[in-house]
């Protein structure tokens, strides 16, 4: 562990941080938004495992979500305070995402994001996900197409083995309480 380290802990989305989430929704996103409703039935949803990033200051600077559903895990959102971005925190949670994955026996990670989301679309290639084609004017606001994205068996040797590498230097940079 390096001394040096932040340290931020992740930990299930609570009714408590969503307006926290908002705030950050609000300012990721600005009109096209979630709304409080609509974390509220996710927090709700037994297939939806919401997470809340909090700094070491105890601020919540970072969320995500996933549905599990049988073997595969649908990614719904990574989102960071923008102020707080570049910090490795969407990393962070990815990692434990895929954490999750792991002890849920899920093989399958998917996703949509924006084609204009070149940070997030590296971070994603960087974690082994690949592009499987596109959603066509996906984003209602201003009709952007979605890139599909997909992981390999994470339990394959060819995904797990750089997963743990790139975990270990993530682990230097930030030291994740859960």
């Amino acid at each position: 562990m390096n001394r040096s380290a932040e340290k931020v802990t992740i930990k299930r989305m609570a009714k408590e941080d969503i307006d926290g989430v908002i705030a950050i929704e609000e300012k990721a996103y600005g009109a096209h938004h979630w709304s409080k409703d609509s974390f509220m039935q996710e927090l709700n949803n037994d297939l939806a495992w919401y997470y809340s990033l909090f700094d070491e200051k105890g601020k919540l600077v970072a969320y995500a979500g996933t549905w599990h559903i049988l073997e595969e895990a649908h990614i719904t959102n990574i989102a960071v305070d923008k102020d707080c971005r570049r910090k490795g925190y969407g990393e962070a949670l990815l990692k434990h995402i895929l954490d999750d994955c792991y002890k849920e026996m899920i093989k399958y990670l998917t996703l949509e994001v924006r084609v204009s989301n070149k940070a997030a679309i590296r971070l994603y290639e960087k974690y082994g996900f690949t592009s499987f084609g596109l959603r066509k004017k996906y984003y209602q606001d201003n009709n952007e197409d979605a890139m599909i994205m997909w992981t390999k068996n994470i339990f394959y040797d060819e995904f797990k083995i750089p997963f743990t590498e790139k975990s270990k230097k993530l682990e230097e940079k930030i030291l994740i309480n859960v």
